[in-house]
This record gives structure tokens, C-alpha cells and sequence, in this order.
């Protein structure tokens, strides 16, 4: 599967932003699309993820309530929607597919290219 990830940017402490994943290749080699952050200097920790069957979403504490994933099964993409930004959610963001559901980027194989999000307080 191939991974592009956009809508990366430059937004101030309490904007917004909406990032995209658009997948192509195998369908069946993957139902799960996660997305990931690596902060500058830190390792690579899981955001969110979206089951593509049955819409099934995790995820992690520091994002609830924050960040929307959500999939449009027709464009074949999956999107982030990041409100309340905060300088601490600066990072590379990256999307990446598997076909069970998994918190650890390692259990992960199909990677996107990475956009980066850069929040000023």
C-alpha cells in the first residue's frame, strides 16, 4: 500500500488543522490506518487510528477529545482533524496502515512520507 500524507502547517496555540491520507494499492493487505507524531528530538508515538470495516476509532489520551479521525471510503483517505492546537502537538505527523489495529509504530510496515505541523504559542 502506498501512504501520502498532506495538510501539514504553521497555525498558532488554539487553531485548527486537517491533515489527509490518501492510500492506493492492496485493499485487502490493510484495515487499520494510524496516524503518528515524532516530536523534534523524541520517538516516533501513536495519535490516532480508524478501522476501515467497521469504523472503529482510537485514540491516545493526550489528543482525546482534540483530534477527529475520520475516512472517506470512496477517496480512499483517511483524515486527522486537529482543533485546540497546542505548541506541544508540534511534530512530524505520519500515517501508516496495518491490518490489525496496533498502538506501536513498529507493528507497522506501510508508512507515508510525513507532514509537518508546527503550532506557536
Amino acid at each position: 500500500v502506498q501512504l501520502q500524507a498532506s495538510g501539514g502547517g504553521l497555525v498558532q496555540a488554539g487553531g485548527s488543522l486537517r491533515l489527509s491520507c490518501a492510500a492506493s494499492g492492496l485493499a485487502f493487505s490493510w484495515n487499520h490506518m494510524g496516524w503518528f507524531r515524532q516530536p523534534p528530538g523524541k520517538e516516533r508515538e501513536f495519535v490516532a487510528a480508524i478501522s476501515w470495516s467497521d469504523d472503529s476509532t482510537y485514540y491516545a489520551d493526550s489528543v482525546k477529545g482534540r483530534f477527529t479521525i475520520s475516512r472517506d471510503n470512496a477517496k480512499n483517505t483517511v483524515y486527522l482533524r486537529m482543533n485546540s492546537l497546542k505548541p506541544e502537538d508540534t511534530a512530524v505527523y505520519y500515517c501508516a496502515a496495518r491490518w490489525y489495529y496496533s498502538m506501536n509504530p513498529r507493528d507497522y510496515g506501510s508508512w507515508g512520507q510525513g507532514t509537518l505541523v508546527t503550532v506557536s504559542s
